[in-house]
């Protein structure tokens, strides 16, 4: 095949997206995470219906902050996991990437066009469950959309584009498959968290180095007024600091962890070889 027949890199990119697409519908991982998706607005849905908690039922933003604040995250995170833990790692595990980069194809287009597609199918996961809170707020309150719950969505979506650049930085990382879900799943479900209130709690410092800190603008920007930077609440003589994640410091955190971890993740697995 000559150069002028290799079809570009938007153009091989875009064929890779594709493929990848139609391997997550056969191997039906997109059937099980959006059923996973649809079960948890489904319990949520039966135990607001049932219990009627006034966090909930008091007005259409408190809705939005109960519901969407508290979950939003979490369907981010599993989505990122199941489209993304294995995607480069995978290649690796399972030799295929071994005949793949022996076609005329670049790796950059082969790791964009995976990350597109784990963003597309992640992306279809999030509208569905969107979909569940509007109409169950639509219930509850009639047409009624605050527009803090737009700019909600719109971190959120900013917070998937963070979390799958992470995710694709370990799966290029390690070529265990298992390890780079894991060590995904242990960082953002636990370790996070945890570093996150340690830093609070003893160092009395704001944990802006962290991704889940960046994350908080999706529930913050849902409460009003919107919470203080800093704030000290006192037990005795013992004084707690705790720290909200500013709009634009939120937004630099994400953003800036996506373009760190996008390129480092694409450096290596331009540099790993397959054998």
């Amino acid at each position: 095949m000559s150069k002028q027949d290799v079809p570009s890199s938007i153009a091989q990119t875009f064929t890779v997206t594709k493929f990848e697409l139609l391997n997550y519908f056969r191997s039906r991982r997109f059937i099980i995470m959006l059923g996973i998706g649809v079960i948890i607005g489904a319990l949520l849905t039966l135990l607001v219906g049932y219990y009627r908690p006034s966090s909930f039922t008091t007005s259409s933003i408190d809705f939005y902050s109960s519901w969407w604040g508290t979950s939003a995250a979490y369907i981010v995170i599993l989505s990122s996991i199941f489209f993304g833990g294995d995607a480069i790692s995978g290649e690796f595990q399972n030799k295929t990437g071994y005949f793949t980069v022996g076609n005329p194809i670049r790796r950059s287009s082969i790791y964009m066009g995976k990350w597109l597609a784990a963003f597309i199918a992640s992306f279809m996961i999030i509208v569905v469950f969107v979909a569940m809170t509007v109409l169950n707020n639509f219930y509850y309150f009639g047409p009624n959309m605050p527009y803090q719950f737009v700019e909600s969505f719109l971190f959120t979506v900013l917070y998937l584009i963070s979390v799958l650049g992470l995710t694709f930085f370990f799966s290029s990382l390690f070529k265990s498959s298992s390890i780079a879900i894991l060590t995904t799943v242990v960082l953002m479900l636990f370790a996070f968290s945890l570093i996150q209130n340690l830093v609070n709690a003893f160092v009395h410092t704001e944990p802006w180095f962290l991704i889940t800190y960046g994350a908080g603008i999706i529930g913050n920007i849902l409460t009003v007024p919107y919470p203080l930077h800093t704030a000290i609440t006192r037990f005795g003589h013992v004084a707690i600091t705790s720290y909200a994640v500013t709009v634009p410091e939120g937004v630099a955190i994400l953003a800036i962890y996506f373009i760190v971890t996008a390129i480092l993740g694409l450096v290596l697995f331009e540099r790993k070889e397959f054998n």
